[in-house]
């Protein structure tokens, strides 16, 4: 079944208003079987400008991340997010497709420790990004990072959204960093940057 995600980025202008939000947002996210993969946390952002805060949210399925926000629980407490707050919020599918670490490791990094590349994206250059995608796998499989969300369909259920998404699961804050900097994606970069114009973060997780 393809997982649904959030990702939402925030600003917060008053923290006490906000916080009746978060114990609501809590409660409708627990309600759908949703489970906190980023939530706020330190993070950096090589490329872009990024909000204060981070959140990235996993469900079963993308029908049920997107009923969610929908839901009157979810609504009553986001309203006090939007008097609080600025920022955007998606709801994104799960990438199926090939995964390029896939030969040595099963599946994407969890538990204590656990960081991630998210990163919002406008192409508009499609043949002039394809050097991009192959090059970027080639830092992918060596850093041994595994792909979430890779395009795909979305929704911008709140604020504005670029054209593609991609969330890239790493086992440490460490190992992400290290493979943004690595001399094979910086040079899987110089594609991407002729090709598109984009906003990373690297971001620790959760767990």
């Amino acid at each position: 079944m393809t997982k649904g995600y959030w990702i939402s980025r925030i600003d917060v202008r008053d923290t006490e208003a906000y916080k009746p939000y978060v114990a609501g947002a809590d409660a409708a996210i627990a309600a759908f079987g949703g489970r906190f993969l980023v939530r706020g946390g330190a993070f950096e952002a090589p490329e872009g400008v990024a909000r204060s805060r981070n959140v990235v949210v996993e469900f079963k399925d993308y029908d049920t991340a997107l009923a969610c926000f929908q839901s009157p629980e979810y609504q009553a407490a986001y309203q006090h997010r939007l008097a609080s707050s600025d920022g955007e919020h998606l709801v994104v599918e799960q990438y199926e497709g090939n995964q390029p670490a896939a030969g040595g490791i099963d599946g994407p990094a969890s538990g204590p420790g656990t960081a991630y590349w998210v990163m919002r994206i406008d192409v508009h250059d499609p043949e002039g990004y394809k050097p991009y995608i192959a090059a970027d796998a080639t830092a992918v499989e060596a850093s041994k990072g595994w792909f979430l969300v890779r395009g795909g369909r979305h929704a911008a259920v709140h604020g504005s959204a670029r054209s593609r998404n991609v969330v890239l699961a790493f086992k440490d804050y460490e190992t992400a960093r290290a493979a943004y900097h690595s001399a094979a994606y910086q040079a899987a970069l110089v594609f991407r940057k002729a090709a598109a114009e984009a906003e990373v973060i690297i971001v620790h997780g959760t767990e």
